[in-house]
């Protein structure tokens, strides 16, 4: 078995190619692209599979073509989709393309001497002169509307399974202008394969269908699985339905790591397998600690600490790591003091706050503070009570009856962590 496809196997990421695939990739360094529709300013995580994809392509000798949309874009590809996009000015999606090109260029090898270095390069490019009738010309006629028309992406709207009855001609028109990537890139740059998740094989064929009625070719397609949670749901949103960024000024690296962090136990395993570089016999030794002892989640730190520092780097995963120490008692108050008002402010996201001027808190005495100032305690015999009980820290430091507020105290000169046992936390911010 090809090398290749035998890795994306034992991943679980292989779904479906077309006949001599496997054969196109043993004879010669194949070109292959995946295409990234550039619908915001970031790619969030559910493109980490089709980026790491092309990674793996690459280490395996090949060359990977990564393709920013900025043509289609306009259009929005319907696959998956039960509504019609909202289309974008042109001024939002040029700005989202060099966003995106900024993004996968951190990923892939563009550099170097090497016949497979990472090629980038914009549909907009090659479309932006193309006018309508010869497109309809020249590329229209080799594609039957009763071959776009059996497509799932297309039968599914217009058989009202989606909730909405048809579509636009305008996204009608996607799978033929995606198919004319595929014909461009394969005379212009000798591209023999492209890639890219199950729910656009209907696509990825329009395009080896154009190219073998329209030039006489041979080209391949090979898709990978969806990813869905081990229970089904959607991968990679929040439970309020907000998406993990990989732009961290989206989402931040701490919040990313905890994502990972927090999967369970059966998707991590799988997910190890997914998004990680790790070799199989590593995971698979994972694995096995894990069943062992499931408690110490080693499957779930490795899996954050390795999908972290490949989208944001070391330095970012050890804050990362740090915070989340601040947060289950597994630091120092000098590690809280040292905290910026960002990382601070997304560790004790949801705490209560308490705002006062720097002259009401500095100097302040502890019983006060957590009773008439803050309302954190009902009164201030309660404040001593728990004070007495040794169960009241400031920064994860306890404190008695005759602590009082100092500037030293206030973590990024300005917030302050009071704290009664180990969950009820309470924060001043002195203004």
């Amino acid at each position: 078995m090809n090398a290749f496809i035998e890795e994306l196997k034992w991943r679980g990421l292989f779904s479906d190619m077309t006949p001599g695939t496997e054969e196109q990739l043993d004879k010669e360094l194949t070109k292959a692209y995946i295409g990234f529709d550039p619908t915001a300013d970031s790619l969030h995580i559910g493109s980490l599979i089709q980026i790491k994809i092309l990674a793996h392509f690459q280490q395996h000798g090949h060359q990977p073509i990564a393709l920013v949309g900025g043509a289609t874009g306009m259009i929005g590809d319907p696959s998956g989709k039960s509504a019609e996009r909202n289309l974008l000015s042109e001024e939002t999606l040029l700005h989202y393309v060099d966003c995106l090109k900024n993004q996968l260029s951190r990923f892939l090898e563009f550099a170097g001497d090497g016949d497979n270095k990472a090629i980038l390069v914009n549909n907009y490019d090659w479309m932006k002169n193309f006018t309508f009738l010869d497109f309809a010309k020249n590329i229209g006629k080799h594609i039957t509307v009763n071959y776009m028309m059996a497509k799932d992406s297309v039968k599914k709207r217009f058989s009202g399974d989606s909730g909405v009855d048809g579509m636009s001609f305008t996204e009608f028109t996607y799978q033929l202008l995606q198919g004319y990537d595929y014909l461009h890139l394969f005379q212009n740059e000798g591209v023999k394969l492209q890639m890219g998740g199950s729910d656009q094989w209907g696509n990825i064929t329009t395009g080896t269908e154009l190219i073998r009625r329209k030039a006489r070719g041979e080209a391949f397609a090979l898709t990978v699985p969806l990813i869905t949670k081990a229970d089904g749901s959607k991968f990679g949103k929040s439970e309020s339905g907000e998406n993990y960024w990989l732009d961290a000024k989206k989402t931040s690296p701490y919040k990313f790591y905890q994502f990972w962090l927090n999967a369970t136990d059966t998707d991590a395993e799988r997910f190890i397998k997914f998004y990680t570089f790790l070799p199989k016999a590593e995971i698979e030794t994972l694995i096995e600690e894990h069943l062992t002892a499931p408690h110490e989640r080693k499957l779930q730190k490795k899996l954050a600490e390795e999908v972290t520092i490949w989208v944001h780097g070391k330095e970012e995963f050890e804050k990362a790591v740090k915070a989340s120490q601040i947060l289950f008692g597994q630091s120092t108050a000098e590690d809280l003091v040292s905290l910026n008002e960002e990382l601070f402010l997304q560790v004790f996201d949801g705490v209560p706050q308490k705002e006062l001027s720097k002259a009401e808190a500095i100097g302040t005495n502890i019983v006060d503070l957590i009773s008439e100032k803050t309302g954190f305690l009902k009164s201030k015999g309660e404040a001593k009570r728990e004070l007495a009980g040794n169960s009241i820290s400031i920064n994860k430091t306890k404190v008695g009856e005759d602590y009082s507020v100092s500037e030293n105290d206030l973590i990024d000169g300005k917030f302050l962590l009071i704290q009664k046992g180990k969950k009820n936390y309470f924060i001043v911010k002195a203004v």
